[in-house]
């Protein structure tokens, strides 16, 4: 009868090891959230871009609409492999939970383990977050690029 109370409070040590990955589950899943509007955005200016080819336009338009949708083919690769990091990640995070109470149940020596998958979750998450900083880079130097334009063009007249 005396080791229930030791039972509880060793699962009650477990479980508060367990609530920082699940703060991170949350912040990640707000991360998929932000990145899938993005490649929504992405994807939107593609079907905006393809209806104006195939109408009868200048060839400066073609042109202009051809360059935009390689900035935008590669910023939804960027985007793509950003989700699939951060899904990744938030994989790897919830197996730390599960490794946490599986290695509490079994009273098997995890931790080593449960370190390994909480690096490779965080490493997967630092290359998604790289990835999400190069498509934002791609995306404000197409602004750049047409601010440049502008001031070419106000120059002219």
């Amino acid at each position: 009868m005396s080791d229930i109370p030791s039972q509880v409070s060793s699962l009650a040590q477990i479980i508060q090891l367990a609530v920082a990955p699940v703060f991170l589950l949350t912040s990640v899943g707000a991360l998929l959230g932000v990145l899938s509007s993005r490649l929504a955005r992405i994807i939107d200016a593609f079907h905006r871009i393809e209806k104006e080819l195939l109408e009868e336009s200048p060839m400066s338009d073609r042109i202009r609409n051809l360059s935009s949708v390689v900035s935008l083919s590669r910023r939804a690769k960027l985007i793509h492999w950003a989700i699939i990091l951060c899904t990744t990640c938030y994989l790897l995070v919830c197996l730390v939970v599960v490794a946490l109470f599986v290695g509490h149940e079994l009273q098997v020596d995890v931790y080593a383990k449960i370190g390994g998958l909480f690096i490779a979750a965080m490493l997967t998450l630092i290359t998604a977050l790289g990835c999400y900083l190069r498509e934002i880079t791609l995306a404000t130097s197409v602004i750049e690029n047409l601010k440049r334009s502008a001031l070419r063009f106000d120059g002219r007249l």
